[in-house]
């Protein structure tokens, strides 16, 4: 779990450099927000939720 938590940490510094789009919006702590992001993005991709399947004739 520590080397997770690192891990985490690790990624967490480099996203924490905030894009122009995300600096004119203002963070008080970007670290914690890139922290937050990444953990989100993690959980999406280690469990996705299953999209619901179209007909072909649906989406005509």
């Amino acid at each position: 779990m520590d080397e997770q938590r690192n891990a985490l940490d690790e990624r967490a510094e480099t996203r924490a450099h905030l894009l122009p789009e995300e600096d004119a919006a203002g963070s008080t702590d970007p670290e914690d927000q890139a922290r937050e992001i990444l953990r989100d993005s993690d959980q999406r991709t280690e469990a996705p939720v299953p999209r619901e399947r179209r007909r072909p004739e649906e989406t005509a």
